[in-house]
């Protein structure tokens, strides 16, 4: 509960914040600012006299004034372009509240840790100057330049720098921790490949997503209320990767809400159903989900695949037609006592090179409907990896191993960009329990 003192703050705060020039300018975002209106600008507000600041919260024994929660409102209208109104004001004093608290939580952790460990973690005033050079290179001006701007409206830079400060080192030490412990395991990868093979041939979307995380809020209602108000302002030109990067809970906050292309299954069910409805270029109204609401951007389309190609190396033994069956049977144990050596399509001709009379090559890509029928089967019953038991044609006799499955029309993410997506994911699942108990643990009183 705010204090009346609290309230009489808050309201001469917000009176300047209707009245602020919003230049819509992308803090973590890497693409143009919107078109500032032209109004004349609010000056840069002084810092408030301690006395007259009140006590908005306090994080166990940190303190967040009045004056740093106006700040913080300021930065996430700039931030993500959205226009203050009566109706949305509450909405972004609750934001920027649970970011504030989230931040002092995690930096408490840090500097716990710092004092445990005797190690450096929280991000140096050099590396916090870094960042923001290299944001400003990414709008096409100086650090000077992006510094002046957030002042004409109104955002003090130290507050700009803390939040730096704290999603950097908390991204740091989550991924310093955790990364080198995580392991991708090829089941993982072939199972993501797989699922891949199975819903090419169904309709994908290339979707931008902002998720209201429910428990965050304060609840459902909380949810859907706040995800009504940043869909009315995205449709009146909030650009939607600045308001992603502000307040989405997904792990595609930091990308600008980019979750690439995806299929049927791979969202919520409620999700997949608002996509159907969707052409490309149109937002959708919030979409209640079990946990939260999404809202998200269709950018584009396509249907699905039809040809599956593979990309396929064979172990052989050259057998004619009409070869005794003797040697059939000699050629058959031959091939079925190397096959387990064959692990990986790598070292697949170099394991095949140790055994006579065995030849082995790169049969390269092709569609599974181009293959020898004896072929075909094989291929499409192996996941990537796999090897066959011996196939007999009229040449020999043949091991074939899948190297790579994928559906015309579209490129397959490599090896390497599945496992850091999937670590990526685990390494978000893993920093929100870590905040999530940090928070249950922590004494929090909001006034």
């Amino acid at each position: 509960m705010r204090s009346a003192r609290s309230v009489t703050t808050f309201a001469a705060s917000a009176a300047s914040i209707l009245a602020l020039t919003v230049a819509g300018l992308p803090a973590q975002a890497r693409q143009a600012a919107p078109p500032v209106v032209d109004a004349p600008p609010a000056a840069a507000e002084p810092r408030a006299n301690p006395l007259s600041e009140s006590v908005a919260a306090v994080v166990n024994d940190d303190i967040i004034s009045s004056y740093d929660l106006m700040q913080r409102m300021r930065l996430l209208m700039v931030t993500s372009g959205l226009q203050p109104t009566q109706e949305n004001l509450p909405q972004l004093e609750q934001e920027a509240l649970r970011s504030l608290i989230d931040e002092h939580v995690q930096m408490q952790e840090l500097r716990r840790v710092e004092r445990e460990q005797k190690i450096t973690i929280i991000s140096t005033d050099k590396e916090v100057d870094e960042e923001i050079s290299n944001i400003a290179q990414g709008n096409k001006m100086s650090a000077e330049q992006l510094l002046g701007q957030l002042a004409a409206q109104g955002v003090s830079g130290d507050t700009w720098r803390a939040q730096i400060r704290a999603e950097t080192s908390w991204q740091n030490w989550i991924s310093g921790r955790y990364g080198s412990r995580l392991r991708i395991g090829e089941d993982q990868i072939k199972a993501f490949q797989r699922r891949m093979a199975e819903s090419a041939s169904k309709p994908q979307y290339q979707v931008s997503e902002v998720f209201i995380d429910a428990v965050r809020v304060g609840g459902a209602e909380v949810a859907l209320n706040g995800a009504r108000q940043l869909v009315a302002q995205m449709q009146q030109g909030a650009p939607f990767a600045a308001v992603a990067r502000q307040f989405s809970a997904a792990s595609t906050a930091a990308n600008g809400g980019d979750a690439g292309w995806v299929s049927p299954g791979e969202m919520p069910a409620e999700v997949d159903a608002a996509l159907e409805q969707l052409r490309p270029g149109q937002l959708s109204a919030p979409i209640p989900v079990k946990d939260g609401v999404y809202i998200v951007y269709l950018r584009d389309k396509r249907s699905g695949a039809k040809a599956t190609l593979v990309d396929l190396k064979q172990v052989a033994v050259a057998l004619p037609k009409d070869a005794p069956e003797a040697d059939v049977q000699a050629a058959t144990a031959l091939l079925a006592g190397l096959k387990p050596k064959l692990t990986s399509c790598q070292t697949l001709e170099a394991e095949a090179g140790k055994v006579g009379g065995v030849v082995a090559g790169d049969l390269g890509e092709a569609e599974i409907g181009d293959l020898a029928p004896s072929f075909q089967e094989a291929a499409n019953a192996l996941n990537i990896g796999q090897v066959s038991d011996p196939i007999r044609t009229d040449a020999g006799l043949h091991l074939i191993a899948v190297c790579g499955k994928r559906q015309s029309g579209g490129a397959a993410p490599s090896h390497d960009q599945i496992e850091n997506r999937l670590k990526g994911q685990q390494l978000a699942l893993i920093s929100k329990r870590y905040l999530r108990d940090l928070r249950n643990s922590a004494t929090i009183e909001t006034r």
